[in-house]
């Protein structure tokens, strides 16, 4: 594959534009598409609102999701998405920083991925992040979200 759709669901700029740096890799070519709320990624992934034309939101290979997002909260939106049989393929790795043992037994029995909590120091978020999309895109084989 020579692109790869990634959705990052994450209300916090500075989050934001810490993952979105981090993502960078050579080799790679990754569209990152944000939602800011669960609301608008469910709107997002079901193709409604100003995502109605699919064109506008293309299915995503991999989803970083927060847990801590206004209206539908992260928890919510992973049991719709892992509930739902044209969207439970797609790899969620959940990306927070709450590291409470209940979220985490939570979000796996949801049916998470990945559950990796945020480093507070740039450098190890960084490296986190290529670790994660090291596996993800290169070494996993996932399905084809368009197909």
């Amino acid at each position: 594959m020579s692109q790869w759709n990634l959705l990052l669901i994450e209300d916090s700029d500075e989050d934001v534009a810490a993952t979105v740096r981090g993502l960078r890799r050579d080799g790679l070519d990754i569209v990152i598409q944000r939602c800011t709320t669960g609301d608008q990624a469910l709107d997002y992934l079901y193709w409604r609102g100003r995502y109605a034309e699919p064109t506008s939101a293309p299915r995503p290979d991999l989803i970083l999701l927060d847990l801590n997002l206004p209206a539908t909260d992260g928890r919510a939106l992973l049991a719709v998405i892992k509930d739902d049989d044209d969207l439970k393929s797609i790899p969620v790795i959940v990306l927070t920083t709450s590291n409470n043992p209940k979220d985490i037994e939570a979000c796996y029995r949801r049916g998470a991925n990945s559950y990796q909590i945020k480093p507070v120091d740039y450098a190890r978020f960084k490296q986190a992040l290529q670790t994660m999309l090291a596996y993800w895109f290169q070494t996993a084989t996932l399905p084809d979200a368009r197909g």
